[in-house]
């Protein structure tokens, strides 16, 4: 034994105590040089989800991360070498934010960068500065601040993962927007546009008038808004009309075609005609399409350009012209469309320019009543819209020039190949596969990446200018690969000096940055070390599990299988771990946008790491986990278990051992033949990344374990020199040994303090249990342990329902069985008097098993 067992054991400062440890010893750390010499098959590699450390952590955080720290745990201790590092996700708009208030800067891209730059603010002071205050900097000064500010998150994140007992190797960290990210993600950029998986193209474009800034599909979220449908006429040639209802009246002056079913007896004799539009005098056609809605509204739309994703479609698909009235600022932009001719229309025209979409909406409907081209009164309506997920504005279609990679929507060869990797990969839970491939199915359109901020990694291309100073945009300049990581908003091209930015014949930088998936697509090339590496990437990839939250499949997961393919051809990882959402209360899931997240460093410090990890791990991946912080009696329960391992742990090695001592009594042999079980049924739920049933099947049996078998026990184990004494402690420390390591990967703490109270090593790096080395010792009866349970749980009943005290003695109990199972119960009859409070026990032959007498003793009061 290599410590004194405690007086009182207790969970308090466990994590403080083992996370030095842990880190001192190098427990977790990762052995390279093990890994390159035994191989890939030797390495089980963690593509970890990196964090965003702009943010907070919460609930849900703790949740994900315990159920990948309890595999990669468990894996470790089967013998591989563990690949686990964490990332921090840096890019983000409220870096950006924090940046300029923490600071008093504001990024403008076509600065210089100012080597040294001492910023005005540098604290909370920086609050106070307007807007119109703040000191412009190059993006390169803006992006140092930024990882300046963030470094302190991370410090926060970092120690409260330690206190949750990660088992990470915070030697292998890395940041999405360091120098190493920086090249990796522009390298792998520069070769998607060189094998021409990257484009760019001048197209309508999801745009938030908030942040000015494109929006991808993957990250759109719809949300119900109020609208109201207005009934206006468009006016026929023969002096008809035709009447559509719209929630955007405002875009009238974009319109440039009405389309209907071609089913739709109503409007087939308009199609191929046209109509003019009201107000503003444009003739446009009447065309039929198969999106068209026979039951929506009118039964006809009005397609402008762009009111909705459905008007994109359309204009794509009937050639349609571009006629964009929505500026990036949200407002009518000041030039008219060129097809707006007449006086009336111009004088409407005059009536929008340069108002929001909410006034631009009253101003048009005014004008359609005045004109009676709007019939009857507005509609209300409730209806889903698009918003880009971190902002709170509806999104708007504008025309602009963008950075694409292809993503299978238009290419099937490139879809077949993504959908076939999706089946070589393993999903946990498999169900989560039909996601992957509704999406992947789903895609409209190419992979949008180009971002109008600045807290990125740049795209690495600058543009020739002709002799007229406008950028030949098919044309780009190149750097090269040993220039990277370049920032063309502030370096210069080879073969020009500054002086010729932005002059005729010059050139200009691309002040577009990557969309934070295109780095966060990369993860595994980031982690590995592709680019610089080459042992350690062949030792890791493809890397052996990919754990993340089922929200991001279309984002996360699929852009990292889309940029695996498109580099390597094949599948980033063997596996695939789902995990649910945290729910609150009132059954709705926990998120920022929402307010209803929690933060975990209250629950830590109450409860303990152990008692939380016992939560997350209670859940099955893909299954959602309610979470109440005034009640968490999961939380409760784990904390329950952790105390019942320490206490369990001390009392068992209080009795005293031979190192040499043998298992031979029946009720021992039966106890280590159930375990054997247990360690096969838990190897196997593991094994199968069922985590759960893990922790479901061997706390089952500890609970039988401490409340049956070692109370059962525990007199003829203390009873030193006495027959079947060194049977009982041997067969309580073996039983021990394995339950320290099967609860391991899920308590931590305890589990490695009751280790060291006889053990010179760490449990975490122990080998996992096996039913090899439980066969000698459990070669018994495999069913006397639950014989034995079953009496006494009967014993135990008929205390309780005479309402006496378990500690009451038994003057007299009748146990009947049928004839073998009597007799492997007559050869425990010592052990069940001893911990039954049992004066007489009769044990007869006939029917069932069951407890047909219970005398209870008369005690003196």
């Amino acid at each position: 034994m290599s410590n004194a067992l405690p007086d009182k054991p207790a969970l308090e400062g466990l994590e403080e105590k083992w996370g030095a440890t842990w880190e001192n010893d190098g427990t977790y750390r990762f052995d390279r040089d093990a890994a390159v010499s035994r191989g890939h098959g030797s390495v089980y590699s963690i593509d970890t989800p990196p964090p965003t450390a702009s943010g907070s952590l919460h609930i849900g955080h703790v949740f994900s991360y315990t159920h990948t720290d309890v595999i990669a745990r468990y894996q470790r201790m089967l013998g591989h070498t563990i690949f686990y590092p964490m990332g921090w996700d840096d890019n983000g708009l409220p870096t950006e934010r924090r940046v300029q208030n923490y600071y008093g800067v504001r990024c403008d891209p076509t600065l210089p960068y100012i080597d040294g730059f001492v910023p005005p603010h540098d604290g909370g002071e920086g609050k106070s500065v307007k807007a119109a205050d703040q000191v412009p900097v190059s993006r390169r000064n803006f992006i140092e601040l930024c990882e300046r500010l963030t470094v302190e998150d991370e410090k926060q994140f970092e120690a409260l993962w330690r206190s949750l007992g990660l088992s990470v190797d915070w030697t292998q960290s890395y940041r999405t927007i360091d120098h190493d990210s920086l090249r990796i993600s522009q390298k792998s950029f520069l070769r998607n546009l060189e094998r021409g998986e990257a484009y760019q193209a001048m197209a309508p474009t999801l745009w938030d008038v908030t942040f000015r800034t494109a929006v991808a599909q993957a990250e759109l979220e719809d949300k119900d808004q109020p609208a109201a449908y207005h009934r206006i006429a468009f006016h026929r040639p023969d002096g008809g009309t035709i009447e559509i209802e719209t929630t955007r009246p405002e875009l009238l002056p974009a319109c440039v075609a009405l389309v209907a079913h071609p089913d739709d007896e109503r409007f087939k004799p308009f199609f191929g005609t046209t109509v003019t539009t009201p107000l503003f005098g444009v003739e446009v056609p009447v065309l039929p399409h198969h999106l068209a809605q026979q039951d929506k509204g009118a039964g006809i739309a009005m397609v402008c350009t762009f009111g909705d994703v459905t008007d994109v479609v359309w204009w794509r698909e009937l050639d349609l012209p571009n006629r964009t009235i929505m500026g990036r600022d949200g407002r009518i932009i000041a030039e008219a469309p060129d097809v707006i001719t007449s006086p009336t229309g111009l004088e409407a025209w005059e009536a929008v320019t340069g108002k929001t979409v909410f006034s631009a909406k009253q101003a048009v409907v005014e004008l359609l009543k005045e004109s009676g081209d709007l019939i009857g009164e507005p509609r209300s309506i409730t209806h889903p819209v698009k918003f880009f997920e971190k902002g709170d504005r509806p999104l708007e279609i504008v025309s602009t020039r963008q950075w694409y990679i292809r993503n299978g929507a238009r290419d099937e060869e490139l879809k077949a190949r993504l959908l076939d990797l999706g089946r070589e990969l393993e999903w946990h839970p498999d169900f989560m596969r039909v996601r992957y491939e509704n999406w992947v199915n789903g895609l409209s359109g190419d992979w949008l990446i180009s971002r109008q901020r600045f807290f990125g990694v740049p795209i690495p291309l600058w543009y020739p200018l002709d002799a007229d100073g406008e950028p030949v945009h098919d044309s780009p300049i190149v750097p090269s690969p040993e220039s990277l990581p370049v920032d063309p908003s502030s370096d210069v091209p080879d073969g020009y000096d500054e002086s010729q930015r932005g002059a005729p014949n010059g050139f200009v930088g691309e002040v577009d940055i990557m969309d934070t998936w295109a780095t966060s697509s990369l993860t595994p090339q980031l982690a590995g070390k592709w680019d610089t590496d080459p042992e350690l990437w062949d030792a890791v990839f493809p890397f052996s599990l990919r754990p993340q939250g089922q929200d991001i499949i279309r984002t996360w997961l699929f852009s990292t299988m889309l940029r695996s393919a498109l580099e390597f051809d094949q599948k980033p990882w063997d596996h695939a771990g789902l995990s649910g959402w945290i729910l609150d209360p009132d059954r709705k899931k926990m998120s920022k946008s929402k307010g209803n997240v929690i933060t975990p460093a209250v629950i830590l410090e109450q409860h303990g790491s152990d008692a939380v990890r016992y939560w997350a791990a209670s859940a099955r991946l893909g299954t959602d986990a309610g979470f109440d912080p005034q009640n968490p009696t999961q939380v409760k329960i784990g904390r329950r278990l952790a105390i019942k391992v320490l206490n369990a742990s001390k009392f068992i090695l209080s009795f005293p051992a031979a190192d040499d001592a043998q298992v031979t009594e029946p009720v021992d042999l039966s106890m280590l033949a159930t375990l054997r079980t247990v360690v096969a049924d838990a190897t196997r739920a593991l094994a199968g990344y069922d985590h759960a049933r893990a922790l479901e099947i061997t706390e089952s049996f500890f609970w039988t374990f401490c409340d049956d078998y070692l109370e059962l026990v525990k007199e003829r184990a203390y009873a030193e020199g006495t027959p079947g004494q060194a049977s009982a402690a041997a067969a309580l420390r073996l039983a021990l040994d394995v339950l320290l390591r099967l609860f391991a990967p899920v308590i931590p703490y305890a589990t490695e303090e009751s280790w060291s109270w006889w053990h010179d090593t760490s449990v975490h790096v122990a080998s996992w249990p096996t039913e090899e080395e439980l066969a000698v010792a459990a070669g018994g009866d495999t069913e006397l342990l639950d014989l034995t349970s079953l009496a006494l749980t009967s014993i135990r009943r008929a205390k309780t329902d005479a309402k006496a005290s378990q500690k009451t003695p038994v003057s007299f109990a009748e146990i009947a069985a049928p004839a073998e199972s009597a007799e492997r119960l007559r050869a425990v009859a010592g052990d069940l008097r001893a911990v039954g409070r049992i004066a007489d026990l009769s044990i007869v032959e006939g029917g069932d098993l069951a407890v047909t007498r219970v005398d209870l003793a008369v005690t003196e009061s």
